[in-house]
């Protein structure tokens, strides 16, 4: 899947020298919590979202920092907090220069971004104007379209095994010398000694996961390596 497979088009904008006043009532119309700002031409020049709305003078929100903070940060600091929280501009609260994605852009890429910027939505561009936007609810509704995609099945319990093996063996974190893995009428059984009881979860989620699983059953040892304590499985 790639941006344009997902993203909502067409896009709502806001220009940059619109009021937040206006960006308001925008967002609250549509019923959408972020903006591409976009200049006369129709080039993506900013983003703003519900967040740039928080620390807000008519709220009694605006951000105050220690006395001792401001000297150290400088007047610098405290002239963008005033800016952000009094600014009556689209173009004074805005964040600049916003991360931004092609239309041909892959999933993985969008998550990788959202990700590392710690961004909730990317507007895509096309020629530098926005033709869409992908947002974390775009990506959801994928994930619920695949999650209805999947169909039960049936395999034989020598299949089912051997996917359960095969998968592990993919996983740095699998156990795979001190477990075994034992399947009867598609019912998975677990056995040996796990060493993270984070391993037990992994184990039943990826056993779990396999086709034509029909439950897993939880036989695992913990063993602790400080103590060297062996703690039987939890009794359901």
């Amino acid at each position: 899947m790639k941006a344009a497979d997902i993203m909502t088009s067409p896009v709502h904008t806001v220009a940059s020298d619109a009021t937040v006043a206006e960006a308001v009532r925008l967002m609250l119309l549509k019923h959408i919590s972020g903006l591409p700002v976009v200049d006369a031409a129709g080039k993506l020049v900013g983003m703003v979202t519900e967040g740039d709305f928080l620390r807000r003078s008519e709220l009694g929100t605006a951000k105050r920092r220690p006395h001792w903070l401001e000297i150290l940060l400088g007047p610098g600091a405290e002239a963008q907090n005033y800016v952000q929280s009094h600014g009556r501009r689209v173009d004074e609260v805005m964040t600049r220069e916003p991360v931004s994605i092609a239309e041909d852009t892959p999933t993985p890429e969008i998550v990788r971004l959202m990700e590392k910027h710690r961004i909730k939505r990317l507007p895509v561009l096309r020629d530098g104007k926005p033709v869409g936007i992908v947002s974390r609810a775009n990506l959801l509704r994928l994930f619920a379209g695949a999650l209805a995609e999947v169909k039960p099945v049936t395999a034989s319990d020598m299949a089912i095994r051997e996917h359960i093996l095969a998968e592990m063996k993919k996983q740095s974190w699998a156990p795979t010398g001190s477990t075994s893995i034992i399947v009867r009428d598609g019912v998975v059984h677990l056995w040996g000694t796990i060493f993270d009881e984070r391993e037990r979860q992994a184990l039943k989620v990826l056993a779990e996961g396999t086709p034509g699983a029909k439950g897993v059953e939880d036989h695992l040892i913990w063993l602790e390596p400080m103590s060297g304590l062996y703690l039987e499985p939890p009794k359901v």
